[in-house]
This record gives structure tokens, sequence and C-alpha cells, in this order.
């Protein structure tokens, strides 16, 4: 078995049948654990992916009713820092 979690985007209010069906979710054989933060309009899904793909999981949650927009990366994406220059030496 081999855990993984994606994280999703959602735009407008979610339903209370889209709700209800993404309760039902939990029925599928593979997904372990549905988060929906509603602040941040995100739905964190973990699932076995030995039995389920990316993809799969993206169309199920289009299936509910939500309005998907996007898979978002799990580690946000983090801007180079510039190298700062090293000390001169000075001869003597």
């Amino acid at each position: 078995m081999t855990q993984l979690e994606a994280l999703y985007r959602y735009d407008g209010h979610p339903t209370e049948t889209a709700m209800f069906a993404l309760g039902n979710l939990r029925e599928v054989y593979g997904i372990r654990r549905i988060k929906v933060d509603e602040e941040l309009k995100t739905i964190r899904v973990e699932y076995d992916a030995t039995r389920l793909s990316s993809p799969t999981i993206f169309q199920l949650l289009r299936q509910t009713g939500l309005v998907v927009v996007e898979e978002l990366p799990l580690i946000p994406v983090q801007e180079a820092v510039p190298a700062s220059p090293e000390p001169t030496r000075s001869s003597r």
C-alpha cells in the first residue's frame, strides 16, 4: 500500500448535494481521508496509490458537483534566495 495525498482547489460554494456526494467518496475503495478547507477553498485527499491515481481522484471530485479548478502542490514553491557574496580577502 502506497499512501499519497493530493490537494485540489475548487471554485464557488459547495452545495449540500455536493457535500453529501463528497462524504460518499469515503466509500470508494482506496480513499482513506478527505479534508475540506472552506476558507482556503481546498480539498486534501489521502488515497492508496496502488488503487487510484491523481487523475482518477480529480475526476471523482468533479463528479460530486464541485467545480474543481486545479491540483495544487503540497509543498509550496520557494523563491531562490540570492547567494550572498563571499567576503574578499585583502592582501597585506
